[in-house]
């Protein structure tokens, strides 16, 4: 009798899906990146300051964590033409999303961000030929919408240069996504280095990154260490996952960011925000819900 309990208890003990562990990986990275505009906001530096100092902790604890997993050449010498593609690009998505932050609410940017799945969709369609279920087109229609009506509630006060940033920003990590989806074997840490280390001589170009105060320094030490947690948990999860549910659950990012920018700034969402919030949260949730069921539309 012993036994079998035993032995009910192994088969029970059956380890994640990788769609499972896909999915929790990118909600992690989700929650992680929505702190974002706190950091940036918690300085009073400017964008190419945030950039370098953010850049130097995300590459050092990045590096650390390769060096300690034992995989640099894996991760640095073999990243391949795809992971250098990740580097660029994300650089590139790195130096929209910190100045978007100085330019235009926490709010904004977020809100904008949450167009990233019919981006993905999109462009995974386009290169790839990936197929979306129903109730994933459904679940980024239904995001849309909240995108939509919170952008109504607070149009009048949009930033246009911060909201562009933001756009470019968006597009740019849709990119990395699909890459991911195409090329799985390319690594997660190496390239999320890289793209923080490409960056750095341009902040000492555009900025005065020594000049800084003690306390914007310990606020960007931290904001390194989450954006390095973030990018690889991003990437390794993006690996298990079709394009368009990463970017749909990356979406969570979306209602989060306000909380922050009230909790810490008092920027006062209006009334759409908390109804587009909860639309995109409903969205997110119910098509992870149904998914979960192991059944396709």
């Amino acid at each position: 009798m012993r036994q079998d309990e035993n032995n009910t208890d192994i088969e029970t003990a059956t380890p994640m899906s990788p769609h499972t562990t896909g999915v929790m990986l990118v909600v992690i990275s989700a929650m992680v990146f929505s702190s974002a505009g706190v950091f940036t906001k918690a300085v009073e530096s400017g964008a190419w300051e945030v950039i370098f100092w953010r850049g130097v902790f995300a590459a050092g604890f990045t590096v650390a964590y390769i060096l300690w997993r034992g995989s640099f050449r894996q991760d640095f010498v073999a990243m391949g033409r795809s992971g250098w593609a990740v580097a660029i690009i994300g650089a590139s998505g790195t130096a929209a999303f910190i100045p978007a932050f100085k330019l235009t609410t926490m709010a904004n940017v977020m809100l904008i961000y949450a167009a990233a799945p019919l981006i993905a969709a999109l462009l995974a369609w386009l290169w790839i030929k990936e197929h979306m279920t129903r109730r994933v087109m459904i679940g980024c229609a239904a995001a849309i919408v909240g995108v939509a009506i919170i952008v109504q509630g607070s149009f009048g006060a949009t930033n246009l240069r911060g909201d562009l940033l933001a756009l470019w920003m968006t597009i740019a990590m849709s990119t990395v996504m699909v890459i991911y989806r195409r090329f799985p074997g390319t690594p997660a840490a190496g390239p999320a280095a890289m793209s923080s280390i490409v960056l750095l001589p341009l902040g000492m170009m555009y900025g005065d990154p020594f000049a800084i105060p003690l306390y914007d320094f310990a606020v960007l030490a931290a904001f390194g260490l989450i954006f390095a947690i973030a990018s690889v948990t991003l990437a390794e999860g993006v690996k298990r996952i079709p394009a368009g549910e990463t970017a749909l659950l990356s979406a969570l990012e979306t209602p989060l960011a306000p909380l922050f920018g009230w909790f810490f700034f008092m920027e006062i969402p209006a009334s759409t925000t908390f109804l587009g919030g909860v639309i995109i949260l409903v969205a997110v949730l119910s098509t992870q819900i149904k998914s979960s069921t192991g059944q396709g539309e």
